[in-house]
């Protein structure tokens, strides 16, 4: 989903995602699918693996990982409703490129490659915005890279927080407070997002609770100011 951001006083927050599909795009899919559930902790994909199907996620989160020849798990990205997933390897016809587990319970429509690459022919819209939602995956993937880059571990922490909590997280509604965020996401997830160590997230957060900007309880995280953990991370 796009990086694109709002100005908010002094500070860029990430602006809130739209769905990728519209609801005729959404309604085609469903009724072309049919509705799946996975528990937390099981695999949608697995990397390697034949490209069989695609998920349109509709309730949960899941993580996307890779596996790299010295055993090292890297999070590619985080994915919750409305987006689509599997859909590359269906395309190019090629064996999954990563594994994709469900953070949470999620529940999902999945529909057969055959028949997704079938509807592409008969839907230009919806080729059409699969191919934007692709797109937009990869401006993300190169912003990520550039922000590996340029900045040390603790920015990054905070940045990928604030996008996901802009984009995965539930409104938090605080008296005479702006409306913020909260995430339930693990640590060691937040750490692979960001391309640190677990030790650098649980710095971080404790920096950024000692700033007011987040606070913890259990599995969750909550961001109560958006403008303030932007401009904390050099938005």
């Amino acid at each position: 989903m796009p990086r694109a951001a709002v100005r908010a006083g002094d500070a860029e927050v990430p602006a809130k995602p739209i769905h990728p599909f519209s609801s005729d795009e959404v309604r085609l899919i469903r009724a072309t699918g049919r509705t799946r559930h996975w528990q937390q902790g099981a695999v949608l994909f697995l990397e390697g693996d034949p490209p069989d199907s695609v998920v349109l996620v509709e309730e949960g989160l899941v993580k996307i990982t890779a596996e790299s020849d010295n055993g090292y798990t890297s999070i590619l990205a985080i994915r919750g409703p409305g987006e689509l997933i599997g859909e590359m390897a269906c395309i190019d016809n090629r064996p999954r490129s990563a594994t994709v587990t469900a953070m949470h319970a999620v529940r999902g429509t999945t529909l057969a490659s055959e028949r997704f690459l079938a509807l592409l022919e008969e839907h230009g819209p919806l080729a059409l915005s699969v191919l934007r939602s692709i797109a937009v995956r990869l401006r993300d993937s190169d912003g990520l890279r550039a922000d590996h880059g340029a900045f040390p571990a603790g920015t990054r922490v905070a940045r990928v927080l604030l996008d996901l909590a802009v984009r995965h997280g539930s409104d938090l509604v605080l008296p005479g407070r702006p409306t913020g965020r909260v995430l339930s996401v693990h640590q060691h997830e937040l750490a692979g997002a960001a391309g640190t160590s677990r030790e650098s997230v649980v710095r971080t957060l404790r920096q950024l609770q000692e700033h007011g900007l987040v606070f913890l309880s259990r599995g969750h995280t909550h961001v109560p100011d958006l403008r303030a953990l932007a401009r904390w991370a050099g938005r």
